[in-house]
């Protein structure tokens, strides 16, 4: 089925290109060609014309045969009858091709008949059937505080790539291009602790709920096992062809998922190490994977473009989804709707699961979008390869905040750029791993209000671009 899926799309995109060069090969020529004859012209525009308001024409003549022979003085009877309905048909016809275009979706019978009762002159609606439908206006939005740095935290040697928080809340850690994984207090922003034993860029943790648990992956293949009561490697998880990008943690049952550049996620067993699945599909690169406890309970994003909802216990894949048009590269799951949202240098996209429903686009963050990042607020946060932070109103899609990370002093500007980003667990610290070596977090501006950061909505020059 895959196979037939990508002919079928290699397929359109073929004729889609040579469809184009042809177009553009005639309005290149269009100055070379030979000019109309006037006479042909002419005649197309008489015969288009005929089929198209041939009907009315018909009646126009009929009315005035009618009174040439009986006089306009004399309309009485039948004649008048059959006078008045050529009108009225005709003033219907007229109308109804006048009139907007009523989506097929949305269309009801009894709309249907108010709307030529309006016209024939039975009722007094006719504005308002004949007036155009408005599109869809966004909802006033939850007014947010906006947020702002706090921090800054330096100790890393590399670029900062991921970041994990402890489920107590006390410590976080963050996993770097230096290979060392450190742990450091949420509170003061000390250095804790730091793990070394991966030898190539250290790209995805994961702190386990239920254990005492520090799962890490990278570029050098290997998957770990942590033990952070002794803080050494207990076991390895050996299967991935390439480097491992992301991870993540089943919240019910001791499973781990990993994904990488080798175009697959792969299932493990916690204890006994056993690859359980090993989910192919993809084409591309895997960049993110997501668990939930309810189906689809595995959410993959890859480099091809698509987005794959996964059967856990079978094994294979439930849907795909391919409206981005350039590569996911992340995936973040809300925490108390039933809904995710990806990333993607074209759009934001957010769904419902767990069918995967396309519920809205999030325009504006034009670059490369590494990271994402929700709250139990609503807060949905975007991080970007230029440095760019935007904050967007889940719900509505509303973009209240937009800022740019201040680069460390001393590192190149050109290293403004967001690899992680991760809330706390109270959802009120913000972290994030960056280009510059440094970690961040910002919170919300407790001096803010509605009155100093008013919202602004403008709901009819904000359209929802719906593809």
């Amino acid at each position: 089925m895959m196979a037939e899926d990508i002919q079928k799309h290699s397929v359109h995109t073929l004729v889609f290109r040579s469809l184009k060069r042809t177009h553009d090969m005639f309005l290149s020529e269009e100055g070379t060609l030979p000019p109309l004859d006037s006479k042909a012209l002419a005649a197309w525009r008489s015969s288009k014309a005929r089929d198209t308001y041939g009907p009315i024409v018909e009646l126009v003549k009929k009315q005035q045969e009618i009174a040439k022979k009986t006089g306009p003085a004399s309309y009485t009877g039948t004649n008048l009858a059959i006078a008045n309905k050529s009108d009225q048909e005709m003033e219907t016809s007229q109308t109804l091709a006048l009139m907007p275009a009523v989506p097929t979706s949305n269309y009801q019978p009894s709309q249907a008949a108010s709307n030529v009762s309006a016209v024939g002159g039975q009722s007094n609606t006719s504005s308002q059937a004949l007036m155009p439908r408005k599109a869809p206006a966004m909802p006033k939005p939850q007014w947010h505080p906006p947020w702002k740095l706090c921090r800054v935290i330096s100790g890393h040697i590399g670029w900062v790539r991921c970041i994990a928080v402890d489920p107590t809340n006390e410590w976080f850690c963050t996993g770097s291009a230096d290979r060392v994984i450190k742990i450091w207090d949420l509170a003061s922003g000390k250095l804790k602790l730091s793990l070394t034993g991966h030898v190539s860029t250290v790209r995805a943790l994961q702190v386990s709920p239920r254990h005492p648990y520090l799962f890490s992956a990278g570029e050098d293949k290997q998957v770990k096992c942590w033990d952070l009561e002794y803080n050494k490697v207990i076991r390895h998880y050996h299967g991935h062809l390439s480097a491992v990008y992301s991870m993540a943690i089943h919240p019910t049952i001791d499973v781990l998922v990993t994904c990488g550049r080798d175009s697959t996620a792969r299932v493990w067993d916690m204890r006994t190490k056993a690859n359980i699945h090993t989910l192919t599909g993809h084409t591309n690169t895997v960049a993110s994977v997501v668990c939930q406890a309810v189906d689809p309970q595995i959410i993959t994003s890859s480099h091809d473009s698509t987005i794959r909802l996964w059967d856990l216990a079978a094994g294979r894949s439930m849907a795909t989804l391919t409206n981005h048009k350039k590569s996911v590269r992340a995936v973040v799951l809300h925490p108390s709707l039933y809904m995710f949202a990806s990333a993607s240098p074209d759009n934001i996209k957010q769904w419902k699961c767990p069918e995967g429903k396309f519920i809205q686009n999030l325009s504006g963050h034009n670059a490369i979008v590494n990271c994402l990042a929700v709250n139990g607020d609503s807060v949905l946060v975007s991080g970007a390869d230029n440095g760019s932070l935007h904050f967007w109103d889940f719900k509505t899609g509303y973009n209240f905040q937009r800022t740019q990370a201040p680069v460390q002093p001393g590192s190149m500007d050109s290293e403004a750029g967001i690899f992680a980003l991760q809330f706390d667990h109270s959802g009120s610290r913000l972290i994030t791993a960056e280009a510059d070596k440094t970690i961040k977090i910002y919170k919300e501006d407790d001096e803010a209000n509605e009155e100093t950061h008013p919202i602004n909505w403008k709901p009819d020059l904000l359209k929802r671009r719906r593809y």
